[in-house]
């Protein structure tokens, strides 16, 4: 039996007998519903996927659906779950997908990987579980199996590593039970060769991981190279009106893009672009974010304000502050208008 056999078969009998087989998105050929999951996993947990998951089918039970709903909606349902460019990609695919494929996703991981949002390795995931296309995945989960296991030195991001990453994820694929093959590499990375305190005994892969034989499991993969994460740092206005709280949509790309939060800017400029004056006006304790590639610092002011906007421009939305929680709000707005509700008036 060759090493890349006794990989995918032992990984396969495992996922079988061991894996996970009742999550919201297995046991169908829909890729419909596979895109959705894999879009949703990426970067974030299955316990926190799940929910948004079901009430993402709930509103929009198919390609066409989505499709049709207004981006509006769609973010509104995404608000929480972060990364927004997922959201974003996720409607414009569903719209090429209806508009170019006539409803029905391409059958191929090439064809896929063409449609916004879909990278090779979520490409590859979605054909081997919706169409059985024997095709390699490459997640983080998959990356830190393949680093241990191999042994592989370098940051996993590096692109002469990530080259060796993929060669191995090809070299290992099965001749069948591909979805068995895809499903196990993403259950052992998930709960049992995790980062850190990895299960090793439970493990079926333990006996030639040459991570567990070096003792190497806490250094592999090894880390990004440490370098300084820039510090930023915005003043957010959050207007009061008794019980509601002003938000504007930011634009369509950037950082939130499409969400709705509270007009940046400094105090005196942002009354005076809606023609408004603080009755009351306080600042609010700072409220540290990290973002992936920097970390921002939230300084809000709550001014309480009484009539009507003067100056009142597209995007503007009173929002009740009793409807926060339902809002399309990126999560630390919604931890600074939740300080808002609290606040005495």
């Amino acid at each position: 039996m060759s090493p890349s056999s006794s990989f995918s078969e032992r990984l396969i009998a495992w996922q079988k007998s061991a894996g996970r087989h009742d999550l919201p998105w297995q046991n169908t050929r829909d890729p419909y519903r596979i895109w959705l999951s894999e879009i949703m996993l990426q970067q974030t947990q299955v316990a926190t996927v799940i929910p948004y998951y079901q009430r993402f089918l709930a509103s929009f039970p198919d390609v066409r659906a989505l499709a049709a709903a207004p981006v509006e909606i769609v973010m509104e349902h995404w608000a929480g779950l972060g990364y927004y460019a997922r959201a974003r990609n996720l409607h414009r695919c569903a719209q090429q997908v209806v508009a170019v494929h006539g409803g029905s996703f391409p059958a191929s991981s090439a064809e896929l990987e063409m449609l916004p949002g879909i990278g090779r390795s979520t490409a590859a995931a979605v054909a081997a579980f919706a169409f059985g296309e024997r095709a390699a995945i490459l997640d983080g989960n998959v990356k830190r199996v393949l680093c241990r296991h191999f042994a592989v030195p370098g940051f996993p991001g590096a692109a002469k590593v990530h080259r060796q990453l993929w060669q191995l994820a090809e070299r290992l694929l099965p001749a069948s039970d591909i979805e068995a093959y895809t499903q196990g590499l993403m259950d052992l990375g998930a709960g049992t060769c995790t980062r850190s305190r990895p299960s090793c005994p439970r493990c079926p892969l333990a006996d030639d991981c040459l991570a567990r034989r070096q003792g190497r499991q806490a250094t592999l993969p090894e880390a990004r190279p440490r370098a300084a994460v820039p510090e930023r740092s915005a003043c957010f206005v959050l207007i009061r009106d008794g019980q509601r709280v002003l938000l504007e949509r930011r634009p369509p790309s950037g950082l939130w893009g499409g969400l709705l939060v509270p007009p940046e800017g400094e105090v005196g400029p942002v009354l005076a672009r809606f023609g408004l004056q603080a009755v009351g006006q306080r600042q609010l304790p700072p409220l540290r974010h990290s973002f992936t590639h920097f970390r921002l610092t939230l300084e809000p002011v709550l001014c309480d304000v009484h009539g009507p906007l003067l100056m009142a421009e597209p995007g503007l939305q009173w929002v009740e502050l009793a409807q926060v929680a339902t809002a399309a709000v990126p999560a630390p707005i919604g931890k600074l208008l939740r300080q808002v509700a609290s606040a005495p008036d």
